[in-house]
């Protein structure tokens, strides 16, 4: 049975989607999480991925940016998200959602038919599979570098940074995640040891573009779609500028209790080192970022508190204090 706000939300859509030259024949809710997200079947037979973006979190002009890269990623033979514009010609517009008593942008894409890696992880979680899964995640993940080094982005071009300041800085970019709310005093203590010891340690890294460009930001299995022997790439939500082993420490970060991590680790950059070179001291600073992705997913979590996902924060919390020891040892 369908809520009564979900039914308000579909309406929504359906009043918002006729801005679109498509006749849609159903629209069925997909995810209400940060974005809310529809599929569309038109009469064609060609499915949209219809989609209401959290407000607040990109501008329209980064927005644009999101769309001129994944365009610009296509060209290059990567699969990445195909927008379709309006009648006027925009491909965002803004729209009001009065059961949320909110604004926000929305956007149609084309829908990609095919299986989540991470079902095909769900479906087969023995080690050889999930070798092959990674190996290809990382040749994956070297051939957008590959595409993101030497693409030029045009002047206006706007995109958030996961640098030192957007990951590690007073103000990151998922909010200041050594304040939040649950974690006592010598968690919090032990967590701003290490923020501190990452940011000097990323400051000195510097910015070289041999790893340091747009990255996708979120790699990980669900958000890889596979048909056949092609994989295409969904949700650029997150994407913007960051290191190149932040993008590998995503794909892999969910998975750290797993009895293969290590092989899981092992077989992404082994898979990335055949598209694209990586320097040993480069890989060396993988544990660093696997610990940043478990801290700024504090902030994440905080900043979003209508998603209810503070039953992950103990693991969170544990994995940066424990992983946080290991590197720059205690307070």
């Amino acid at each position: 049975m369908i809520d009564l706000n979900e039914k308000a939300l579909l309406s929504s859509a359906a009043r918002a989607i006729e801005a679109w030259d498509l006749c849609a024949t159903n629209i069925s809710l997909v995810s209400h999480s940060e974005n809310i997200v529809f599929r569309v079947d038109s009469e064609s037979g060609q499915a949209y991925v219809f989609r209401f973006h959290r407000p607040g979190y990109h501008s329209l002009s980064e927005l644009h940016g999101e769309l001129l890269w994944t365009a610009a990623l296509n060209r290059s033979g990567i699969g990445a998200p195909v927008h379709r514009f309006t009648r006027e010609g925009s491909a965002f517009i803004n729209v009001h959602l009065p059961e949320l008593s909110q604004y926000r942008y929305v956007s149609l894409m084309e829908w990609v038919e095919g299986t989540a890696m991470a079902t095909m992880i769900e479906q087969d979680a023995d080690e050889s599979n999930l070798v092959r899964c990674f190996h290809k995640t990382g040749q994956l993940a070297a051939r957008i570098h590959n595409q993101s080094r030497a693409w030029r982005p045009p002047p206006a071009f706007e995109r958030h940074a996961f640098d030192a300041e957007g990951l590690m800085g007073k103000e990151p970019f998922w909010g200041p995640f050594w304040q939040q709310s649950v974690l006592t005093a010598a968690e919090r203590a032990q967590i701003i040891h290490a923020r501190d010891q990452i940011y000097g340690i990323l400051t000195d890294y510097g910015k070289e573009r041999d790893t340091y460009s747009l990255i996708h930001a979120d790699l990980h299995p669900g958000n890889l779609i596979v048909t056949g022997d092609r994989m295409h790439i969904i949700d650029f939500d997150d994407s913007g500028f960051g290191w190149h082993q932040y993008e590998l420490a995503v794909a892999i970060s969910y998975y750290q209790d797993t009895p293969y991590f290590d092989s899981i680790r092992e077989a992404i950059i082994a898979g990335y080192l055949t598209e694209r070179p990586l320097q040993k001291a480069d890989i060396e600073l993988l544990p660093v970022f696997v610990l940043i992705r478990s801290m700024v997913s504090l902030g994440w979590i905080e900043q979003r508190p209508e998603l209810d996902s503070s039953h992950k924060l103990p693991t969170l919390i544990e994995r940066s204090c424990e992983q946080s020891k290991a590197l720059f040892g205690s307070v």
